[in-house]
């Protein structure tokens, strides 16, 4: 059974987001996040995840797109993923969640579709596909969380640690007891306004004779308020996942980022 680390090491403060001119009274990020919920609005994201074994790296995934909001918060994505390390991404090249569903293309998504197909369709249950970042930004009660629990604010950037059991108590998940205790290190970048430019994540696993691996996400917000309108595939290169049928290569689900998942533990 594996062993986990508890503790956690940043590497360096310095490569941590970019810092934004230091603020004598920092406008609350919860409330400045409430303000961009508008329907037709949205932000655009880029992100890069990184885990390193024993000082090599394993796998690099990077993410862009863009995000639209409605007036309870994310309302649609469109989001493009690359993977380098895996043998297998778990992750679809392509994921655009809107009207109730996700939908994905490429990597284990595109196998053995029937002619003319390119999307598979899933029903969404918990909203826009959000990446590798643990911490879900766009939710005011972790910006609330994250603040509260920051030991230092200095030049735009809040520091700080949870360990993954505190998060999941936010999130409303049952954490794995292998887990819970491992600590995530963060530097959450906020501009005058209060609004998220960066945040990057950080915890340290120890698998035994497995190695020890580092996992690092950074993940950088821009334009927000810009006009984001998410569109739907055409409707005759979309197949529903249930029409597959019982033998398809096609996974049953998209990876939904939860807390337990992050440590890949089975």
């Amino acid at each position: 059974m594996m062993r986990i680390l508890a503790g956690l090491a940043l590497a360096s403060s310095a490569a941590l987001v970019a810092a934004a001119p230091a603020q004598a009274a920092p406008v609350d990020p919860a409330k400045a996040l409430k303000k961009q919920y508008a329907a037709g609005h949205g932000v655009r994201v880029s992100e890069t995840s990184r885990m390193v074994t024993d000082g090599t790296t394993t796998l690099v995934t990077t993410t862009t797109g863009e995000f639209g909001f409605g007036d309870g918060g994310v309302v649609a994505a469109d989001l493009r993923t690359r993977t380098k390390g895996a043998a297998v991404p778990s992750a679809p090249n392509r994921a655009i969640t809107v009207g109730g569903h996700v939908y994905a293309q490429g990597e284990l998504f595109g196998a053995e579709l029937p002619e003319g197909k390119k999307w598979v369709r899933y029903p969404s249950e918990s909203g826009a596909r959000t990446g590798d970042q643990p911490f879900d930004v766009f939710r005011p009660e972790v910006l609330k969380t994250l603040v509260a629990k920051a030991g230092s604010f200095r030049g735009g950037t809040y520091r700080g640690s949870l360990t993954f059991k505190e998060l999941g108590r936010i999130y409303g998940e049952k954490i794995d007891p292998r887990l819970g205790s491992v600590r995530i290190g963060y530097a959450l970048g906020v501009n005058s306004k209060g609004l998220v430019t960066g945040i990057r994540s950080e915890y340290l696993m120890d698998f035994g004779v497995l190695g020890k691996t580092t996992s690092t996400v950074e993940t950088r917000f821009s334009g927000w308020g810009a006009k984001i309108k998410v569109v739907a595939p055409p409707a005759d290169e979309v197949v529903d996942y249930d029409e597959l049928g019982p033998d398809t290569s096609v996974p049953q689900e998209i990876p939904n980022n939860s807390l337990n998942s992050l440590g890949r533990l089975q």
